[in-house]
């Protein structure tokens, strides 16, 4: 045995037993980082492979709505607060409506209500398939984001034939919803609320969407890599959710069955028959299954609507300068990223006193810190992603 051979053999018998000692240093990661919907900075303090105190750093969007709304009229404000989120315009001026209305004392027509909740549903189902789309792609997935954004089109397809708009819809009025009157008239007379082709257009929509999530389904569960990704990883306690104020999917992923919808009385949900969907891991995977189901359900919510739908009016009776009495009031909204609410202050004028939004992303990042303490620095973007935050929602 030569001399080199015999040291090799020596030191592969020799137990090392040295552990690598790694400088600790600070990681920015953003302001601009392409796994982010929007503009988000972290600095994070990394000790080799592993993230600690990790601080978010927000506001690089920020552009004042709740001071904008309060120098506007009323159906100004529409077309602000419908680019919060700006991924579900639609579902945004609900609860800001219902606050006006509530303080108005005003009777909504059903049928109106009805078209409310179908449009909701459909924004819920957009955005939904946005994270269907987006997600997987952080992960390295990219054949889901085609049958994702497919289907995202068939859904924004419809609410532009109803509101003329696909991501900022302006849509609502206090009382009702906007009415579609003919060209060319003196009289203005209303021709449709709905477009002749919408039922039947809708019934073949809801269909593809459920066949595209068993689709979805079966490409993301049945990826390997996405599942190490994903499961027991971003592990959220209900305890912790709750305390951090983490609403909508992100919440019921965590075991807490908490749905505005099967709370709060904005919207006629009370009449229809869907499923609040929970898990009990509140992990990455946990959290892209609840959105998941969530498609589904409000696919059935829509075809139990447009088959239940009320005939009558579409806006009720209103002054056309609206003054909204003085008073104050909060509602709130099962959004599709979790609660949107308005605390809205009259002093009897034609716009607001005082508007204070509470917006779903922003109390769901807030559990940054806590949830990615420790965490793998690969981790940190499944798990962000997993949350489903815009960016716009959290600075407003």
């Amino acid at each position: 045995m030569t001399l080199d051979q015999d040291l090799v053999r020596h030191l592969s018998e020799v137990s090392v037993s040295v552990e690598l000692q790694t400088p600790e240093m600070t990681l920015n990661i953003g302001p601009q980082h392409p796994s982010t919907h929007g503009v988000l900075r972290l600095v994070a303090r990394v000790d080799g492979e592993r993230a600690y105190d990790v601080r978010p750093v927000i506001g690089y969007m920020h552009r004042g709505y709740e001071k904008l709304a309060e120098v506007r009229n009323y159906p100004q404000i529409t077309t602000i607060v419908n680019r919060i989120d700006w991924v579900a315009g639609y579902a945004n001026e609900i609860p800001f409506i219902t606050a006006a209305e509530k303080l108005m004392e005003l009777e909504v027509p059903p049928r109106a209500l009805w078209i409310r909740l179908i449009l909701t549903e459909m924004a819920r189902m957009a955005s939904h398939l946005i994270f269907m789309a987006s997600y997987p792609l952080e992960l390295g997935a990219q054949t889901p984001l085609f049958f994702a954004l497919r289907e995202r089109e068939r859904v924004l397809d419809l609410l532009e034939g109803v509101t003329g708009g696909r991501f900022h819809p302006n849509f609502n009025r206090i009382g009702g919803v906007k009415p579609a009157y003919g060209s060319g008239s003196k009289t203005r007379k209303l021709v449709q609320d709905l477009p002749k082709t919408f039922y039947e257009e809708t019934r073949r929509a809801m269909d593809e969407v459920l066949h595209a999530c068993d689709q979805l389904e079966d490409l993301v569960a049945g990826n390997e890599i996405i599942l190490a990704r994903t499961k027991g990883i971003g592990v959220l306690p209900p305890e912790v959710a709750v305390a951090y104020g983490v609403t909508g999917p992100n919440l019921r992923a965590s075991g807490v069955p908490f749905d505005l919808r099967k709370v709060e009385n904005y919207l006629p949900y009370d009449q229809f028959d869907f499923q609040v969907i929970t898990t009990q891991n509140g992990d990455c995977w946990d959290r892209w299954w609840c959105r998941l189901q969530e498609i589904r359900e409000s696919a059935k919510i829509v075809q139990q609507a447009i088959d239940s739908i009320p005939s009558g009016p579409i806006q009720a009776k209103v002054p056309k300068v609206i003054k909204v009495p003085k008073g104050e009031t909060y509602v709130r909204a099962e959004n599709p990223k979790g609660e949107m609410g308005y605390y809205l202050v009259s002093e009897g004028g034609q716009g607001p006193y005082r508007l204070k939004i509470r917006s779903a992303s922003f109390s769901n990042i807030s559990v940054l810190p806590w949830i990615l303490e420790g965490v793998l620095v690969p981790d940190i973007i499944a798990i962000m992603g997993s949350l489903d935050f815009v960016l716009g929602d959290v600075d407003r």
